[in-house]
């Protein structure tokens, strides 16, 4: 097996001309993975796709090809007179039951906080029937803004039973809302959670930098601790063209 490397900007990149794997393809793949794993940061250049044919040693369509990919997905942006730039990096989370900030960070993400807001409400009939509690008890609920590369990626709101953590705001400025419960000794066990979408409302376009009307995935998530007590009710919205859940299917037996 053979293959050709070239360097667009610091990045090092080859293709297998033997595989039967499309050239193209090959290229949008590690142009992908090189903007997940961070190495092609938010506003960084490609150059035109004359440079990177040149560079690559590969045919100009081959090369429009692997870009178009990746800007129909949202990573890459064609900007006339500047060339191929780097937008951001989509967000793919697996369906487990951890920690949106922790799973950020792991994947190198730089995560950020913004708390909206922390305070005691009386539940819903939505939240008490959620967190197994009479309707009007009091909860704590807490509004957070959750970014990645300095980008806003999610809106999420969770309701706490009354009395379960001492939530504080410089603390979730600075970590997730599960590696609070943990430090307070609290263990999750399992959830139940539901995924949707919907459109943004007004509010929400705004906090997330979407449009009014753009779709947004939406997610319920039920909590339970080691005793089987109800911990947490969380409602989230996410960015779509930034955030999608991943799932490892198996045939039944």
């Amino acid at each position: 097996m053979t293959s050709e490397r070239a360097e667009p900007g610091d990045l090092l990149l080859g293709v297998d001309r033997s595989s039967p794997v499309p050239l193209y393809f090959q290229l949008s793949q590690q142009l992908e993975a090189a903007v997940e794993q961070g190495r092609l940061q938010p506003g960084s250049l490609l150059g035109s796709e004359i440079e990177l044919a040149a560079r690559l040693r590969l045919s100009r369509p081959t090369v429009r090809t692997a870009i178009q990919a990746l800007v129909d997905k949202g990573l890459l942006v064609r900007r006339r007179g500047v060339g191929t730039q780097v937008v951001h990096s989509q967000v793919k989370r697996p369906l487990e039951l951890s920690s949106l900030y922790d799973d950020l960070e792991a994947a190198g993400q730089r995560p950020a906080t913004r708390v909206l807001g922390i305070r005691t409400v009386e539940a819903s009939a939505e939240v008490a029937a959620a967190l197994r509690i009479p309707e009007g008890a009091d909860v704590t609920m807490v509004e957070r803004l959750r970014l990645a590369h300095g980008e806003p990626l999610a809106v999420m709101r969770n309701h706490l039973p009354g009395g379960l953590l001492d939530a504080r705001g410089e603390e979730l400025e600075k970590t997730g809302l599960y590696r609070l419960m943990r430090g307070a000794g609290i263990t999750l066990h399992s959830a139940r959670q539901t995924i949707g979408a919907r459109v943004a409302a007004a509010e929400e376009g705004a906090l997330l930098e979407e449009p009014e009307g753009a779709p947004l995935l939406s997610m319920q998530r039920i909590s339970y601790d080691v005793t089987g007590r109800v911990v947490e009710y969380a409602s989230h919205l996410y960015r779509a063209s930034r955030y999608s859940f991943e799932l490892h299917l198996l045939v039944r037996p």
